[in-house]
């Protein structure tokens, strides 16, 4: 009896406890978790959207800006069977107003994005322009089933003008909205050039408000405010510069980079063809897709950052340096050139047939022998010459301020076991030292070369110069040795008498008033037969297999602020087909007051030139 008891004691004291714990549970330990439930009944976070930051040049001229105007959304809830007549009514109301739209396709946006769990009112327009609302205004703002809320609409003032750099703005896809919060609630993200490099700083953080709400979900009181922020950016591009390449070379197939020697500031950069950016904001139509995709000049393709070439004979300054950092070759050695070498069974030609005759360096980058490049390249082989090509930027990102760009190749004997499983050849490198073969390189980093060759210094080409309120820092390297710094006069005097000695492969062509150094480069699109002697000429040829034609530059020379770098694809020969460019772009240049001009002599050009020119 006495045991029967004490185990009902231990009963009862047992069921107290799990009370006592459960109710300490309930009201103590649930509290927090029971009172957010009850404060998501009577407050509501309701998203304020930022307008995205514009886009200016560098004097301020806006280039990617804004529209303001309305977007058009309809209550939830709307799509049961009980209140499919209001749905219907509130699309007809909408299409009195705007008849372009269309009423199905309307009705099934509507019905994609409702359901049970959304309590927000669904977008069915994205936008309508202010000027077509403003007369509508008080009609829609009455309907208690439409909702009107102001947005904006990317726009581009100038069309194509530098429409592979600025990109554009389009529908954020799937994947980019579970990524992006913003893109995920403005439905719109940054896809190509700037416009995707700098969408976080573009598109900004979302604002809120934190409302009050009552059981018919009712705004009653705003607890907090947070306001939305985004940033401008200003861009070291003159879109005024920009402005003179389309209308003046527009009908080349190519590009024309204009760079700040010393820092790597853009002031202006076209590939061409270009296209109006525009219509990719609302939805290209198919057949506006098909025209620029199908393009066989490549319209959508950003050839600055992109386009890979052989660089030509643009290379061959590179080539010179790293000869004499091997100390086999001097500055003063010749080679004669009878207008061809003999390797193995194959002969390796100079683009002049009758040969130079006795050449030195600087006569070599001059008159761009090829045969001088091929006998010193043979003394010094490959693996001195590409690691000297690597750290003058060749084979690697030059880290601009745009997405996706390319590296290039930088062939040697690893890349060519890896690539192909083939041995390297002594032909390879009389290939690669003249810019033919694999080596392969994008306009902005023949630019940026040049750059170097210039200022004796690498910098990081650019566009951004200021993000928000602050200012962008873009780095330049000091890559070159002591010994190559003592070598570079030399250099730059042999490009000086490319664009100035009637012996070199541009003067014939140039005819700025500003001093300049370059070389001119002919990259070959297709294989030339070493055979024949008498080779067809270059005219000649079908368009698509027309060398590619380039010269790069600095000027003035005495104290090198800017390079122009131009590439016409499928051009010929660089002189011939972008002196002129070059010519006009340097007096421009002097017409907007980056260049001032003073005692600027030019050489004297009285003699005869060479009728043919690489």
């Amino acid at each position: 009896m006495k045991f029967r008891i004490v185990l009902l004691i231990y009963f009862f004291v047992t069921i107290w406890i799990i009370l006592i714990v459960k109710i300490y549970y309930l009201t103590i330990k649930s509290n927090s978790y029971y009172e957010a439930i009850a404060q998501k009944n009577i407050q509501k976070i309701e998203y304020i959207l930022p307008i995205r930051g514009v886009i200016k040049d560098r004097n301020d001229t806006l280039i990617a800006a804004n529209k303001i105007g309305f977007s058009i959304s309809i209550i939830p809830g709307l799509s049961i069977k009980s209140k499919i007549k209001i749905l219907k009514d509130s699309i007809d109301f909408i299409t009195k107003y705007y008849p372009k739209f269309d009423k199905e396709k309307l009705l099934k946006i509507y019905k994609r994005e409702d359901s049970f769990y959304n309590h927000d009112p669904i977008t069915v327009i994205n936008f309508i322009p202010y000027k077509d609302m403003l007369p509508n205004f008080t009609a829609f703002y009455l309907n208690k089933n439409i909702v009107i809320s102001p947005v904006t609409k990317r726009f581009y003032p100038f069309k194509e003008l530098a429409c592979h750099l600025i990109g554009y703005v389009a529908k954020a896809n799937k994947k980019e909205s579970k990524t992006d919060e913003v893109a995920k609630r403005t439905k719109y993200i940054g896809k190509t050039g700037l416009e995707k490099y700098y969408n976080r700083e573009l598109e900004g953080t979302l604002g809120y408000k934190n409302l009050k709400i009552n059981a018919y979900n009712e705004a009653l009181e705003e607890i907090e405010k947070v306001l939305p922020t985004s940033n401008d950016i200003k861009l070291s591009l003159d879109i005024r510069l920009e402005k003179f390449l389309r209308d003046n070379f527009s009908n080349i197939n190519g590009v024309i980079i204009v760079m700040n020697a010393k820092n790597g500031e853009i002031l202006a950069a076209s590939s061409f063809p270009q296209y109006d950016i525009n219509i990719f904001v609302n939805g290209i139509s198919q057949k506006e897709w098909d025209k620029l995709r199908f393009d066989p000049n490549h319209s959508l393709v950003n050839k600055i950052i992109r386009g890979l070439y052989p660089p030509g004979s643009t290379i061959k300054m590179a080539s010179a340096i790293a000869f004499l950092d091997s100390h086999l070759i001097s500055p003063q050695e010749s080679v004669f050139c009878t207008g061809e070498v003999e390797v193995g069974n194959r002969k390796f030609r100079c683009w002049n047939i009758y040969g130079h005759g006795n050449v030195d360096l600087e006569r070599a980058i001059r008159e761009s022998c090829d045969v001088y490049f091929y006998e010193e390249s043979l003394k010094v082989g490959i693996n001195s010459i590409a690691p000297v090509f690597k750290r003058f930027g060749f084979g690697k990102k030059t880290l601009i301020d745009l997405p996706n760009e390319f590296i290039g190749t930088v062939p040697n004997r690893e890349w060519k076991k890896r690539r192909y499983n083939k041995p390297w050849y002594k032909g390879d490198t009389l290939n690669t030292v003249i810019g033919q073969g694999n080596l392969l390189v994008t306009p902005i980093q023949i630019a940026r070369y040049t750059a170097l060759l210039a200022t004796g210094k690498l910098p990081t080409p650019h566009f951004a110069i200021k993000v928000g309120d602050k200012e962008t820092g873009f780095p330049v390297r000091d890559i070159l040795t002591d010994y190559e710094k003592s070598i570079l006069p030399l250099i730059r005097k042999a490009m000086y008498e490319v664009c100035n000695n009637p012996r070199g492969t541009a003067s014939k062509h140039i005819t700025t008033k500003v001093t300049i150094a370059g070389k001119t480069g002919t990259a070959q699109v297709s294989g030339l037969s070493q055979k024949e002697k008498n080779r067809i000429k270059e005219e000649d040829l079908e368009y698509f297999k027309r060398s590619h034609a380039w010269l790069t530059t600095f000027g003035p020379f005495e104290n090198p602020k800017y390079v122009v770098t131009v590439l016409v694809e499928h051009g010929g020969h660089g002189g011939s087909a972008a002196g002129e460019i070059v010519s006009k772009i340097y007096d421009k240049l002097v017409d907007l007051g980056y260049i001032k001009l003073k005692n600027d002599k030019k050489a004297t050009k009285g003699a005869k030139k060479n009728p043919k020119k690489r």
